[in-house]
């Protein structure tokens, strides 16, 4: 594998206090036993199923081809490029889906059934039609609600879609996480796209309208990457793994023995062809055609960054690890590019929890030499307020540390949109994981610096060098931070929010743009959510 080889050293435990509570309140062991016992629920066999893995003789492809001259002048690199608008991360999907001629592989973990999941839906088709082979791996845990137009996809002879970690009680589900909470509570998180196995693209965008800015509510900040070159094999391999594990059940099993699969197939067909047109006719289309990502004739002519490069994922056996230890799962492999840092270090986490062993390993950061920045949700911010719990209690001790501890706004007003152009919609919420080192590394993947990513949903991402993407980075997040973001200092003991509005410096001694039931009831999930489970 061609990778960064020199991030060796030794690994302190980055994992102390972060295994998987396997708790279960008493009140609940009755009933729980109950059910197990008198359920027949069972998952249906998948004898039919076939390995299969990436096709490998893909130079000749389009992809291939436009791609070979540049991999020929950079040997033993990797090519990437950053997708940081939603829209340009759209765009790059649907053009490399478009480009494919041979094979289509993706993961992810959400598959929404909106305007961008069916229009992506509508291309996976085209291509199907193309004689393109397509393999879709999802995440169980969304699929609730979409059989049908899943079974119909999975009808097409060149789509086959399968599932990681399914639940046994299809109709319904929340009997799973009562009978078995612990197995269903472990998810696939993970997030590719790869063409012809000639390009990928990873990062923290599941596949929905708010992770590509097509929303007027609710628009998640986030990165991607488009990548080319020796990585490209590596989260190949990767994706083979989970396509063939164990964990992983064929949609197939799972469709009802009368179904018709050319008339499923067919009405999908015509419902696909009306959301096209809705989508053409849609107020982003003039948008999407007209994004950055699309005024290049093939991916060979983007701005590209080459470098080398260390590509790590999970296990999809994570669920069944007694312990998470280096060279099969992400958390410590990721580690030693922490101890590396010297300088400078930036974590972008919109589910930050750091538990005791991580906020203190900062801290000694810190105490080191190495300036450190976070950059997490704000409390009105985030999807999730259990997390945001998780994370509260923290917060001083990580400011008393020295670290530059920093919440992203859930609103801007409509100056700071159009300057800074982090967000487009009435609300905003963080989603990018990112981790920047020395100004010269970066990390781009699913991971979010908390227990459940380190120890219950499988992850992935990509460690490569970019000086130029790095220091521009640290310089605009100095530069912007206080406009889409709450600085958290103390006033003797007491939090206070800082951040800027219409160029003036304000102050909030709670946090901003909540209610009084919104932080008291967050508080009251400090004291009784398992932070483990976080």
């Amino acid at each position: 594998m061609r990778c960064i080889e020199n991030i060796s050293i030794q690994t302190l435990s980055f994992l102390v206090c972060l295994k998987k509570i396997k708790l279960m309140s008493i009140c609940l062991l009755a009933p729980a036993m109950t059910l197990a016992l008198s359920a027949c629920a069972q998952l249906p066999s998948d004898n039919n199923r076939i390995e299969s893995y990436a096709l490998k003789q893909t130079d000749n492809t389009m992809l291939g081809q436009s791609l070979a001259p540049l991999l020929a002048q950079h040997p033993e690199l990797s090519g990437f490029n950053m997708l940081s608008r939603g829209l340009d991360a759209l765009a790059a999907r649907i053009a490399l889906i478009q480009h494919a001629q041979r094979t289509l592989d993706l993961q992810y973990y959400i598959w929404h059934d909106d305007l961008t999941g069916r229009l992506l839906h509508n291309r996976l088709l085209d291509a199907a039609d193309r004689g393109v082979r397509i393999r879709l791996l999802l995440d169980d845990l969304d699929t609730a609600g979409k059989e049908d137009t899943l079974f119909a996809l999975n009808a097409h002879p060149n789509i086959e879609i399968r599932l990681y970690n399914p639940f046994k009680y299809r109709k319904t589900r929340a009997m799973d996480f009562i009978v078995r909470p612990f197995r269903v509570n472990d998810r696939m998180h993970n997030k590719a796209l790869i063409p012809d196995n000639q390009a990928v693209i990873i990062g923290g965008r599941n596949i929905g309208n708010e992770y590509f800015s097509v929303t007027k509510e609710v628009a998640f900040n986030d990165l991607d990457v488009l990548a080319a070159g020796g990585v490209v094999n590596d989260v190949s391999a990767s994706f083979d793994q989970y396509w063939n594990s164990p964990l992983v059940l064929s949609l197939a099993a799972f469709v009802p023995d009368n179904q018709n699969k050319e008339d499923a197939l067919q009405a999908l067909r015509l419902r696909s062809a009306k959301h096209l047109k809705e989508a053409q006719q849609s107020r982003f289309s003039a948008s999407l055609k007209n994004t950055r990502i699309l005024q290049y004739a093939t991916p060979s002519e983007l701005p590209i960054t080459w470098s080398r490069w260390l590509f790590i994922s999970d296990d999809p056996s994570k669920p069944d690890a007694n312990n998470i230890a280096s060279g099969k799962f992400l958390a410590p492999d990721l580690k030693r590019a922490f101890d590396l840092t010297t300088k400078d270090l930036i974590i972008v986490s919109p589910y930050f929890v750091p538990g005791d062993v991580i906020k203190d390993y900062l801290i000694k950061k810190v105490a080191s030499g190495v300036r450190v920045r976070i950059l997490t949700n704000s409390l009105a911010a985030t999807d999730v307020s259990m997390v945001y719990a998780g994370y509260m209690d923290y917060r001083k001790d990580l400011v008393n540390g020295g670290i530059e501890l920093y919440e992203f706004k859930a609103t801007q007003s409509s100056e700071e949109k159009q300057k800074y152009g982090w967000v487009g919609s009435s609300h905003s919420s963080l989603h990018a994981k990112s981790f920047a080192f020395d100004e010269r590394f970066v990390f781009i993947g699913s991971f979010n610096l908390d227990p459940r990513s380190i120890s219950l949903n499988t992850e992935q991402g990509v460690y490569f060098e970019s000086p130029a993407f790095t220091q521009t980075f640290s310089q605009t997040f100095d530069q912007q931070i206080l406009h889409v973001a709450y600085r958290l200092s103390l006033d003797d003991d007491d939090l206070v929010w800082t951040t800027v509005e219409n160029g003036n410096l304000v102050h909030f001694d709670k946090e901003p743009d909540t209610n009084w039931w919104k932080r008291f009831s967050t508080h009251i999930m400090s004291f009784i959510v398992p932070e483990s489970l976080l």
